[in-house]
């Protein structure tokens, strides 16, 4: 079966990379996909609003961005999936070639442009699917049409929230796409006030999933301040940050040609801004809401490093692209051994650990 695994792992990886992804999608559609994994060990667990997890790695949005195979990732092993970016209304994104492998570099560039099949078609999937919390949690991401006015992107987020937070175990509010024109001005503390509470108000009273903000790496402190302070404002109630969005920035180091594309680079070269962001949160923001890490985990010592610095578990998708779903299970597993080496008995233990060490 592992013979099997790389050879459709090579012949993705092989394809131009938004077919391979498609492919990938419709394998997991016609129910080719891994069958229900063995439970995690109880160690991997972590809780995160009120609920428990059974491990701290998730899947990023922009994999499943059409809600077609939500189930078919959580086998892969992950904790818990992110769905989308969906919008109200389908829309077809940017013209195609918009997603390039920079495979020196372990790096992605897309421009997709938030391609999907819209809202209605996300909710009729979402709402037939069973929940079975004990097989991992499902969230959706949210972001606003390409052709609607930023003074009406509220509106927009708040019909999402309304009709498909009933059936979402979190939602994510995506303000920092950088292929959306303007989208990211979204990110000002007015703007981003206005979209919190259209979007807590539009949910049903009787369903109120926690609601997260996914953060752009391209901010200066001054404005990742301002979301830190709008998060704790009682007035706009926020459940979590999401750090972060794929980057405008190239840095010197890429190597690929691909680099000059436009686009959001994601993978393995936002490791170091993904640690700034973190810090700078976990500094204001630790113990009062829960910080999720992505951009760049592809090992179990990222993991480590990033819940001991404070997060409550990570994302990921890019490393999938060059390693494939058995990255899921070898990851968990090096984690297990990694607890142990230092002496944690659950993963739970290493959320904030050096935050704890240096308070001793």
């Amino acid at each position: 079966m592992k013979a099997v695994d790389s050879m459709f792992l090579g012949l993705l990886q092989a394809m131009d990379p938004e077919k391979a992804h498609d492919l990938s999608i419709r394998t997991l559609a016609r129910g080719m996909g891994p069958t229900l994994p063995p439970p995690d060990d109880p160690a991997l667990g972590v809780e995160i609003w009120g609920k428990r997890f059974n491990n701290p790695i998730g899947l990023a949005a922009g994999y499943d961005k059409n809600a077609l195979v939500p189930d078919a990732c959580l086998r892969m092993g992950f904790g818990f999936v992110e769905v989308g970016g969906i919008t109200p209304r389908p829309q077809p994104g940017n013209a195609r070639p918009r997603l390039f492998r920079l495979q020196e570099d372990g790096a992605v560039i897309n421009r997709m442009g938030l391609n999907n099949d819209g809202m209605i078609v996300a909710y009729d999937r979402l709402s037939r699917r069973p929940r079975w919390e004990d097989r991992g949690f499902v969230g959706v991401n949210l972001a606003m049409n390409a052709d609607t006015p930023l003074e009406h992107a509220a509106d927009d987020y708040a019909t999402l929230a309304a009709v498909l937070g009933p059936h979402a175990d979190f939602l994510v509010l995506n303000l920092s796409s950088p292929n959306t024109e303007g989208l990211r001005q979204l990110q000002a503390a007015d703007s981003l006030r206005a979209v919190i509470r259209r979007t807590r108000a539009a949910m049903p009273t009787r369903v109120q999933p926690p609601l997260c903000l996914k953060v752009s790496p391209d901010l200066t402190d001054a404005e990742l301040d301002d979301i830190a302070r709008v998060a704790l404002e009682p007035e706009n109630p926020l459940d979590g940050i999401i750090a972060i969005n794929t980057t405008t920035a190239r840095p010197e180091s890429l190597q690929h040609p691909a680099k000059q594309e436009a686009g959001g680079l994601s993978g393995a070269p936002l490791k170091d801004r993904a640690m700034e962001v973190l810090h700078f949160f976990v500094a204001r923001l630790y113990g009062r809401m829960p910080i999720i890490s992505v951009g760049g985990v592809d090992s179990a010592a990222d993991i480590m490093i990033r819940l001991k610095a404070g997060a409550s578990a990570v994302q990921m998708y890019s490393a999938l692209a060059y390693f494939g779903p058995r990255l899921i299970p070898k990851l968990k597993t090096e984690l297990l051994e990694m607890m142990q080496a230092e002496g944690f008995e659950s993963m739970q233990q290493v959320v904030g650990a050096d935050r704890q060490a240096a308070a001793a």
